[in-house]
């Protein structure tokens, strides 16, 4: 899909082209639902991490990369990147190499708390990058050996950050969360608006996306909220 005024728009300037850096289909289906007009174009840049960075920092600096990297392609366009990542006892997981890390890092979950880091960025053209980081809790349920074999053997653990994907058979796994479950999903709704609504981009009761005059831009400083 590519920017339109989109259906219910009451008279707003046309929307921006809009693209996603990423390949997730849980973070398309996500702008679907909202009805955001975009396209995909994958970042592939290096997400290696840097010794001593806080995880924080990691998933804004990396939402931001992606964005920007991928804006090089798209110059007039508005790129959303995004980045999340699973947090236990101050360590990363990173996402599984192989089933047999995937049933290490849900043995680490059992029975435990843990946060999800999740990163929204936005850059467009002649303003500043807009980034933020919605922290979630998420507590595992106690996952005896046999649940853990059956879960990855249904694959889906490999390319998920912790291990597990709380929309998919990863929810059986899941006791309860504290924050936002589309954070945990891979793109935090709630901050992704926020982000808009500053750009100028606003979500209107008649049922679309309107374009005006936003306030101010937010230039994200490196220094974790809260």
């Amino acid at each position: 899909m590519s920017g339109s005024t989109g259906d219910g728009d009451s008279g707003g300037g046309e929307l921006p082209d809009i693209v996603l850096a990423s390949a997730s289909p849980r973070r398309t289906a996500i702008l679907d639902r909202l009805r955001l007009p975009h396209t995909v174009d994958p970042s592939s840049i290096d997400e290696s991490v840097r010794e001593g960075e806080p995880a924080g920092r990691r998933v804004a600096r990396l939402a931001i990369e992606k964005a920007d990297a991928v804006r090089q392609r798209h110059p007039g366009a508005w790129v959303i990147g995004g980045d999340t990542e699973v947090v236990l006892d101050g360590t990363a997981l990173g996402k599984p190499a192989d089933h047999e890390d995937a049933r290490r890092m849900l043995g680490r979950l059992s029975g435990r708390g843990h946060l999800v880091l999740s990163s929204v960025a936005l850059v467009r053209p002649g303003a500043p990058f807009d980034v933020e980081v919605v922290p979630t809790r998420v507590d595992v349920r106690r996952l005896d050996p046999a649940t853990i074999d059956r879960y990855v053997a249904t694959g889906e653990p490999l390319d998920k950050a912790g291990g597990y994907g709380i929309q998919g058979l990863g929810s059986t796994l899941v006791e309860r969360i504290d924050g936002d479950y589309t954070a945990v999903v891979g793109l935090p709704v709630g901050a992704l608006v926020r982000l808009l609504e500053r750009a100028g981009l606003v979500w209107t009761l008649s049922g679309g996306w309107r374009r005006e005059a936003g306030p101010a831009d937010r230039h994200f400083d490196g220094e974790e909220e809260g």
